[in-house]
């Protein structure tokens, strides 16, 4: 009969031994994951509020496995390895004074450690029972049958776009120590937009599925969907309010409503952006260029030039159009490839890709940051788009002005005005990370799509000439005679 206990009244024994009460959510948590057990669905992810017991609630999922199958051996990764020792300390309080768990407490000392223990089982085998490692350690050669990751994602592991990378590196090991059919129980909180618990992919980083494709997901905010509170025994509505406002927007929406945010409080928000999706029309028998029922009067476009493999920096262009009421239009953002192409250069590549882009988008200038290596490309350019037949000019910028000052003077008036619209094929790219997470004076973020279009939004008006029906650009500043023929004499 004991063998039939549920992991509710397990929780609710622990509890009540504890002079506590079981609230309703994690009864909640509990049926979840024993129901996920039974059906051996074998991924999941566990989402609930900060402070909300999941990781206590994870530790009595733990001592209630080994009650029910004490071969098995649970491997718990967490972002520090201290917090990885927390939970296995708090199991091994579990299963020496749960009535139902007395029995597991081995006699030797030596298998009852701060990181590791080993209860009475009846296989011999080379991995302890539950260990406790950082997500930084080598598991090489460990073998487990549940791996618990308890807050991986923290801001230590998620802040730069580097180590969201390593962090994803890092947990595919995972699939090196799980055992055939074992179980990966992921609890956390999203700390960043590029979440790992991300219900979507993220494309703009190269996502073509989310990071946990296929997992079985619980989200328990602390205000559910119809308003009330997952928690009403300990949070009242006042006690919400004070942490949103003590928290602010970002954190409160990231670690108390589970929503992906940046919780860096970046300067920028892209929620000031204006989405859309027109394409550019060029209507020749009007010489108009237009983007849904908008006329253009005007284009900048900004190359701020990068070489090199593995350097941090990008190289970036950047097209923006204005049209007749004073609204800008980021039609495009390109990251140039920089690596060599059949023989080429990577100077005459890139300035390829600029002509390129010169001739699709009807471009009448490109604007060089001359800066450090754009001293030298001018010459290359100007070639390339000559081969070409793109009659585009090239303007040459030297900037001693710091590029936060630059940035932040370019968007901050456009943003509270809300006057910037961004094409949708920009979502796509690293622009919109750049713009969550960059911070005045922040050290090692990316910000060279941010610095391109600031550029753009920065140069004085380009008036769009006219074009010729078969296809090439009149580039002259004054207009020509012509002589009319008319039907009567003067």
């Amino acid at each position: 009969m004991t063998e039939q206990i549920e992991f509710g009244l397990f929780v609710a024994l622990w509890n009540r031994q504890q002079g506590m009460t079981t609230p309703e959510i994690h009864f909640r948590m509990a049926a979840w994951l024993q129901e996920a057990w039974e059906k051996k669905n074998t991924h999941l992810l566990l989402q609930a509020f900060r402070s909300s017991g999941k990781s206590t609630i994870a530790g009595l999922f733990s001592a209630w496995l080994l009650y029910r199958r004490a071969d098995l051996r649970i491997l718990v990764l967490a972002a520090d390895i201290m917090l990885a020792r927390k939970m296995v300390r708090n199991v091994k309080r579990i299963l020496e004074r749960h009535p139902l768990t007395l029995h597991l407490k081995p006699e030797r000392a030596d298998q009852w450690g701060a990181d590791r223990f080993t209860v009475k089982r009846h296989l011999e085998l080379r991995d302890p029972s539950m260990l406790a490692k950082g997500l930084g350690a080598n598991i090489t050669g460990s073998r487990a049958d549940i791996i618990i990751c308890d807050d991986v994602e923290v801001p230590n592991t998620c802040d730069t776009a580097e180590k969201r990378e390593n962090l994803r590196e890092r947990l595919a090991e995972m699939n090196y120590v799980l055992t055939p059919n074992g179980m990966q129980l992921y609890i956390g909180t999203p700390h960043t937009w590029y979440t790992i618990y991300a219900q979507e992919p993220r494309k703009e980083i190269g996502e073509e599925t989310e990071f946990l494709t296929g997992f079985l997901r619980l989200s328990l905010p602390v205000i559910e969907e119809d308003g009330t509170i997952a928690w009403p025994e300990r949070y009242t509505q006042d006690d919400i309010n004070f942490i949103r406002r003590s928290t602010g927007p970002n954190k409160f929406s990231s670690q108390m409503m589970l929503v992906p945010v940046n919780i860096a409080q970046g300067r920028l928000d892209p929620q000031d952006f204006r989405r859309y999706e027109a394409r550019l029309d060029y209507i020749k028998e009007l010489h108009l260029l237009g983007i849904g029922d908008r006329k253009m009067v005007s284009a900048s476009a900004w190359w701020d030039p990068a070489f090199g493999r593995g350097q941090n920096d990008s190289s970036v262009l950047a097209v923006i159009y204005a049209d007749e009421t004073g609204c800008y239009w980021l039609h495009r953002i390109v990251y140039l490839k920089t690596k060599q192409q059949d023989n080429m250069d990577e100077a005459t590549c890139q300035c390829r890709q600029i002509a390129q882009v010169a001739k699709e988008l009807y471009l009448p200038s490109v604007t060089l940051e001359t800066n450090g290596i754009g001293r030298f490309l001018p010459s290359i350019l100007r070639r390339e788009l000559a081969q070409a037949r793109v009659p585009c000019a090239v303007r040459e910028v030297h900037n001693s002005k710091p590029k936060d000052l630059r940035i932040m003077e370019a968007f901050d008036t456009v943003l509270a005005a809300r006057l910037l619209y961004v094409h949708g094929s920009v979502y796509d790219t690293p622009f919109i990370r750049e713009v969550q997470e960059w911070r005045p004076g922040a050290k090692g973020g990316r910000d060279d799509g941010l610095d391109a279009v600031a550029g753009a939004l920065s140069l004085e008006p380009v008036r769009l000439r006219r074009y010729y029906a078969g296809g090439r650009q009149e580039w002259q500043s004054g207009g020509k005679m012509h002589e009319a023929k008319t039907d009567f004499e003067v």
